[in-house]
This record gives C-alpha cells, sequence and structure tokens, in this order.
C-alpha cells in the first residue's frame, strides 16, 4: 500500500500551472509559494506541482494523469477565450465530455459586462461581438461547477472524475461533483494572482473544509556536521520501518557559510508520531 504521505496516495493536494510565459521566463510563478501558504494554514500539505506550457497534448495529459490520481489539483492559467487559452478544451478532452455553456458562469459574465459598460459611461450592448466573444470563458466541461472569482466575477470551474458506480450512465455524468468534495477533482482557476487565490481559499474553505489539520505535520531536524549520507542511510531506514506514518529527509550542504559541509536530517509527519521517534533519531 502505498506510504500515508507519499505523492502517489490519492486525496493528495496538487498544483499545475499552465503558461508558456512561465516556461520562458517572461513572468515568474507566484502560485506554488502561495498555495503551499494557503495549504499550511489550514493544517494541510501540498504533495506535488507541475509546471505545463500552452501545448494541447501535454495539458491534456497533465489533466488526464491529475483526473486519474484522485487528488485534489489546482490548475491556474489557460481558461480564457483568446487562441492560446486551452485549458477548458484539454479539461474536457481528458475527462472524455463536451464542452457547454454554463448558465450560471453566463449570468455572471454578462453581468460583469453590464457593470463594465456603467463604469465607462456605454451602453450596454449583449450582442456586440466582443461580448458575444466573452461568453466563451463560461464554456466548460459539461457538468462542471463555478468558483466564484471576487475580483471580476469571471468564475473559474471544477470538475471531477467519473464515480466508478456511474460509468454506464454515459459520459454527460463525467464531471459531476460530489457531495462535500470527498472525491479528488481540479479546480480550474485563472493565472492571475488577485483572482486565484482568493478562489484558492474559497474551494478550500468550502469544499474541504473537513480535512482541516487532519493532515497537520511537523518537523524536526539535527545538523550532522561532516557527514555523509551513506552513513545515515540505515539509520533513516530503520527509522522509516519502525515509524511508518513519517517521512524522513536529507538535507546536504557542502559549502554553507556557518556549518561548512554538513546534512540536515530530520524527520516530519504526524506530531505524536514525530515527538515518538525523535529520541530515536
Amino acid at each position: 500500500s502505498p506510504h500515508p504521505l507519499r505523492p502517489e496516495a490519492p486525496g493528495a493536494f496538487g498544483l499545475i500551472v499552465i503558461g508558456d510565459e512561465i516556461l520562458s521566463g517572461k513572468r515568474a510563478d507566484k502560485h506554488l509559494a502561495k498555495v503551499i501558504e494557503l495549504l499550511g494554514a489550514r493544517g494541510l500539505a501540498l504533495d506535488w506541482a507541475e509546471y505545463v506550457g500552452d501545448s494541447p497534448a501535454r495539458i491534456t495529459a497533465a489533466l488526464k494523469r491529475a483526473f486519474e490520481s484522485g487528488d485534489v489539483v489546482f490548475s491556474t492559467g489557460g481558461i480564457g477565450a483568446t487562441p492560446d487559452d486551452h485549458t477548458r478544451q484539454c479539461a474536457a478532452r481528458a475527462l472524455g465530455v463536451d464542452l457547454a455553456l454554463h448558465p450560471e458562469a453566463a449570468a455572471l459574465i454578462l453581468e460583469r459586462m453590464q457593470d463594465i459598460a456603467r463604469e465607462q459611461g456605454k451602453p450596454y450592448e449583449p450582442e456586440r461581438p466582443d461580448n458575444a466573444h466573452r461568453l466563451n470563458m463560461g464554456v466548460f466541461p459539461a457538468g462542471a461547477r463555478i468558483i466564484p472569482n471576487p475580483y471580476n466575477k469571471i468564475p473559474g470551474f471544477s470538475c471531477y472524475p467519473p464515480r466508478p458506480d456511474l460509468s454506464a450512465a454515459g459520459p454527460s455524468q463525467g464531471a459531476q461533483a460530489p457531495a462535500g468534495g470527498e472525491r479528488g477533482g481540479i479546480h480550474f482557476l485563472p493565472g492571475f494572482p488577485v483572482m486565484a487565490w482568493p478562489m484558492i481559499e474559497w474551494v478550500l474553505d468550502t469544499h474541504y473544509r473537513h480535512r482541516f489539520a487532519s493532515g497537520a505535520w511537523t518537523e524536526r531536524s539535527v545538523i550532522v556536521l561532516g557527514a555523509m549520507e551513506a552513513t545515515l542511510t540505515p539509520l533513516m531506514e530503520a527509522i522509516e520501518r519502525a515509524h511508518p506514518r513519517l517521512k524522513v529527509f536529507s538535507l546536504p550542504s557542502v559549502d554553507h557559510p556557518e556549518h561548512g559541509r554538513h546534512i540536515e536530517l530530520g524527520i516530519k509527519g504526524d506530531p505524536l508520531a514525530v515527538a515518538q521517534a525523535w529520541p530515536e533519531l
């Protein structure tokens, strides 16, 4: 069975950051550090992260893996309606469902267009080509649920893999959300931090509150001066065998200004298990 703290354990938290601008260096990713912070504040931890450029094939493959993992995943970027935005279409392909205009998303987008017209002192013209095009931002995989956007009302969306017991119901069931967010799924958000971060908090506080602090962990470590990792490996393996709910880690350094060559040797996991294993370390 998988190690309870390892990324392959279903129900872990993951992050997918989508966009050529991150991989080219035009933009620096800020989501990874913030998601770690938002999860940590709730007693949770990020188990894995992945960066993907604007390649539909790669995005689809990454999303398919994420859906199949059973993990709770946040995906940022690519949900707009310009030619380089592929995430909505790739999510539908990964699930094997059709795309459809979400009624609640459409209402929110129309509301946003009215707000813009009012702010600019112009008449509201929903039939104007650019306004009609904006409705594409509400075209989601069938069965998706919206994520409210407090910044400009243009919503994100959540999709869930098909329930095994509904496999015979056809592909239209593929994105239906489970009650209470008990299963894994992907929550799709804009790439803009000012929008994405409060939306991530909303998802956590709305769907995963029952998990808060259930994954709480702590870590303790010791600096071992002049050590070699090979000589510490038997100890690390023995502690993991004796305490299967812990992870043992070693962080070597060769040129630390204070400690010189050393290894930071530590344990992390459930606070009680850490307290029990610490004397052994």
